[in-house]
């Protein structure tokens, strides 16, 4: 799919999100715990729980580094299953998704997106599962079901991707106008640099846009 050629702009820009927001997503998370617990027993077993999933999460990224493919498979298992309380368990099961959809497993990748969706608790990270189901969707030729996800509201930077994706749905639903008009926004909210944009003005092109 079209969409698979940003993977790696993708996987980079969840990566510089991540050094830049992870350490307050995770205060904010054990601030709330806090205040919720009230308990100095269930703030010490949260911490620990974010201090495990922290290193544990560390160690997925270096898999990542390395392309150790099996590793991050193991250790975002390990995070979804044992740490899905931590702000750690929905980027992990994203970066799941994300391999077992490159390698054609659909059916684990909607499952992890479908996850990181509701353990969300950043809207990037929701945004970005959001538009990975879709993705699948699209692929399972649910259209009505990719076409739910893509209206779901979602920030400026996500625009270009979820018009791109909607095009795509409804080329396939054979509704040429609309598609004409989704590829259109496509093409004004995506990046000039984006490899997506000139793969886009052909399928505008191919519809007499």
């Amino acid at each position: 799919m079209a969409l698979d050629l940003e993977e790696q702009e993708q996987l980079d820009e969840f990566k510089a999100w991540w050094r830049q927001n992870g350490k307050w997503v995770i205060a904010g998370a054990l601030a709330f715990l806090a205040v919720a617990g009230g308990v100095r027993g269930w703030q010490y077993w949260t911490a620990k729980q974010a201090t495990e999933a922290s290193q544990l999460f560390e160690q997925t990224m270096q898999a990542m580094a390395g392309n150790d493919i099996k590793a991050v498979k193991e250790i975002t298992g390990q995070l979804m299953e044992n740490y899905p309380r931590t702000a750690y368990s929905a980027p992990a099961a994203w970066l799941a998704g994300r391999l077992n959809y490159e390698a054609g497993d659909f059916k684990s990748a909607k499952a992890q997106f479908q996850y990181a969706l509701d353990h969300a608790r950043d809207g990037g990270v929701e945004q970005l599962a959001r538009l990975r189901l879709a993705a699948v969707l699209f692929d399972e030729k649910d259209y009505d079901g990719a076409l739910k996800h893509l209206a779901a509201k979602h920030d400026e930077a996500y625009a270009g991707l979820y018009a791109q994706l909607k095009g795509d749905v409804l080329v396939a639903q054979g509704k040429s106008d609309e598609a004409r008009a989704a590829y259109g926004v496509a093409l004004q909210k995506l990046d000039d640099k984006s490899p997506l944009k000139p793969l886009v003005e052909v399928k505008l092109d191919g519809l007499g846009g």
